[in-house]
């Protein structure tokens, strides 16, 4: 068990790299192969430098409401998409899957709750897990068996545990659902408790220890139950379903077969050096 479940964020790093890579990256037929080549080297270079025992990666059903979305109408609203990038991000799971990882995706369910279920599941079979996702929600999945990898600037990443969330946020791992609750998230249009920022939501919960102490107390009387459903839209749903997560061996020919399908010839060069074993 000494080797951890590595669960990957698909969204983010797709979304990433999507951005980061020039449009003018195309594959066979002509569509756009820069959120794949992108996502591709990402993973590679993640699964070469935590070596997992097997991967994850969670990806979100855009075409289909989750509970947060029928709970929140403001919930993520507002969000649009090239086409180019959901064609890619339609793709991508074939290409995980050709490697050799396993994929979760189901409607109703974003790439998060996936996240957050894999770690639970490994965190009770007595495993450790690396998250890597852009997302800081993933923060309240941080315990001494889980870390956080949070892109910081291109190529670089932060390890967050416990103690780099406290040091962040000034509250611990589990209380992060609750800190957006107050605070509010701009990025995910959760209004959070008026008046509040991020330190004086912090203040709060290291005085009440709990939101729930806080309005048991009085406070927010008005807000009560809209604070009640930020938290919960806030928080991972460790109950999504997951495929089988047993150790895993890359197959990284039928990786190389598959870019190279794709007219993706670095990426597909890559990946045939890494099935002979030349590269990392």
């Amino acid at each position: 068990m000494s080797q951890p479940l590595l669960v990957v964020d698909g969204d983010s790093f797709a979304h990433r790299s999507y951005h980061a890579l020039p449009k003018s990256i195309r594959r066979r037929g002509g569509g756009g192969a820069g959120a794949i080549v992108g996502f591709a080297n990402f993973l590679l270079r993640l699964y070469a430098e935590e070596q997992p025992r097997a991967v994850l990666v969670g990806w979100d059903t855009l075409d289909a409401p989750t509970y947060r979305h029928q709970a929140l109408a403001l919930y993520q609203s507002g969000r649009e998409f090239d086409a180019e990038l959901l064609e890619q991000l339609a793709i991508l799971p074939e290409f995980v899957a050709a490697c050799g990882f396993a994929a979760a995706k189901a409607p109703g369910y974003e790439a998060d709750d996936f996240l957050a279920a894999a770690v639970a599941e490994e965190e009770r079979r007595g495993g450790t897990a690396v998250v890597a996702s852009g997302d800081r929600d993933a923060f309240q999945l941080a315990s001494d068996k889980t870390a956080i990898l949070q892109p910081v600037r291109a190529g670089e990443m932060a390890r967050i545990g416990p103690a780099e969330v406290r040091e962040r946020y000034g509250v611990d791992p589990k209380q992060v659902p609750e800190f957006i609750a107050l605070r509010g998230d701009p990025s995910d249009k959760i209004p959070g408790a008026r008046g509040v920022g991020p330190k004086g939501a912090a203040s709060l919960l290291r005085r009440y220890g709990s939101l729930e102490a806080a309005l048991a107390d009085g406070r927010f009387a008005a807000q009560a139950d809209e604070l009640r459903l930020y938290r919960r839209v806030a928080t991972m749903d460790a109950a999504a379903p997951l495929p089988r997560l047993d150790d895993q061996t890359p197959r990284w020919d039928a990786a190389a077969a598959l870019a190279r399908g794709w007219e993706l010839g670095n990426l597909s060069e890559r990946l045939a050096a890494l099935a002979r074993g030349d590269a990392g």
